[in-house]
């Protein structure tokens, strides 16, 4: 059983900022082992990978349409991970789902999961309007 908690989704005008959080409970009682990381579903758009990042505040991997915007971090102690998200665009837009996944600490591997691997949040919205 993996439960997540995310918050900090909303709508922003173009060139705001925004920073998600995302707590997760895991059956092991620790989400230390896993790699986190963060998708987003875009309308008319297969759901792509945003960010990841490693064990124990390890390397982070970047989609490119948001490196040098956006920056993925974790609490380990508190089992959380956020994304700060800023000069946002309005095609930035959409459901942001927090994941957690085994991945031997590798975060590019965050990115390019498929839905039915890992353990996925039930998502928050982001609306940039222009």
């Amino acid at each position: 059983q993996v439960n997540f908690i995310e918050s900090g989704g909303g709508s922003v005008p173009a060139g705001g900022s925004l920073r998600l959080s995302c707590v997760v409970s895991t059956y092991l009682g620790t989400a230390s082992g896993f790699c986190m990381g963060w998708f987003r579903q875009i309308p008319g758009h297969e759901r792509e990978g945003v960010a990841g990042i490693g064990t124990d505040d390890g390397p982070t991997s970047y989609a490119d349409s948001v490196k040098g915007r956006f920056t993925i971090s974790r609490d380990s102690a508190n089992d959380m991970v956020y994304l700060q998200m800023n000069s946002l665009k309005p095609e930035d837009s959409g459901i942001y789902y927090c994941v957690i996944v085994l991945c031997a600490g590798d975060p590019d591997y965050v990115l390019t999961i498929a839905p039915d691997t890992g353990y996925w949040g039930q998502g928050t919205q982001v609306t940039v309007s222009s």
